[in-house]
């Protein structure tokens, strides 16, 4: 059964996926572009499946990380994924100070765990714990497959929109006489669908991220060690921004700063402040779930 994330997730994926297959709709002026916009959409996706994981770990020179090198932080790993039923994921290592981490991989069996030096230096054990669990949400929630083809999507639009600005400044967007170029179409296009896109990736990313503190703290039994890493992750995050591919920014477990008014449109992850407050509801929740007698 999907739950209510799920389906808004997939309903905001299908809707992406609509946009593409209307722009080139417009973009040819025929029925034929509703099949090129289909092929786009389906060659991004599988493009995104298969390769996301490599482009962000390059998009943020991650290395890989021995369990020699960190056998503490592969022991913690090991005893959540324990928890959380799921294998344990690649390591890799971000060469940056700014406190931060990320998962990727289309699937369970091929996931990746990136932490970067930084977060390792900050975060206390029950907060570290917190975050490597909230990553493994998403690998467990598939999020990692989810942003990656959201990404693809919303770029692969916005593509089909430079494209179709070029066409207008030198010629026509369409060469079918019958109906010659659409103005609102071509208005959609340059303006709108890249617009809309943008909005929809990120409310993607959004109610992932609210899905995976909940998995995070239902996995450690500890919602105010996620909590108190993110008001460390923020603080700390808006005096050493983490640089990289913008485009992947929604993979990160933060991205300050927030912004506000108009600015919050654009934000890839929910206001701080938001998710720790609903953490700290989490508390009383998963209390009165405990066993009685349990600690």
């Amino acid at each position: 059964m999907f739950n209510s994330n799920q389906l808004k997730t997939t309903a905001l994926l299908g809707l992406l996926s609509g946009i593409l297959v209307l722009g080139g709709y417009y973009l040819l002026g025929n029925e034929q572009g509703l099949w090129l916009g289909l092929a786009f959409a389906a060659f991004s996706s599988f493009g995104s499946w298969f390769y996301s994981d490599r482009a962000a770990l390059m998009a943020y020179r991650a290395q890989p990380l021995a369990r020699e090198e960190a056998p503490q932080l592969y022991d913690l790993v090991a005893g959540l994924c324990d928890r959380a039923g799921l294998p344990l994921p690649k390591l890799f290592v971000v060469p940056t100070q700014t406190p931060n981490a990320f998962a990727t991989g289309r699937d369970p069996e091929h996931a990746t765990v990136a932490v970067t030096q930084g977060i390792l230096q900050v975060l206390s054990p029950e907060e570290l714990s917190g975050v490597l669990a909230h990553e493994l949400t998403h690998i467990k929630n598939r999020d990692t497959l989810t942003q990656a083809v959201a990404g693809t999507l919303a770029g692969a639009i916005t593509f089909v929109g430079r494209i179709v600005t070029f066409g207008a400044l030198y010629g026509p967007v369409t060469r079918d006489s019958r109906r010659g170029a659409n103005p609102l179409g071509t208005l959609v296009l340059i303006v709108l669908a890249p617009l809309s896109a943008t909005l929809v990736q990120l409310a993607i990313s959004r109610t992932r991220e609210y899905a995976a503190d909940r998995g995070a703290a239902e996995i450690t039994g500890n919602p105010l060690g996620l909590a108190q890493a993110l008001t460390k992750l923020e603080t700390i995050g808006e005096q050493i921004p983490m640089h990289g591919n913008p485009a992947f920014s929604p993979l990160l477990i933060v991205n300050p700063p927030s912004g506000e008014g108009l600015q919050a449109l654009f934000r890839t992850h929910p206001p701080t402040e938001e998710r720790i407050r609903r953490l700290k509801a989490l508390v009383t929740e998963i209390k009165a779930a405990a066993p009685t007698g349990a600690v």
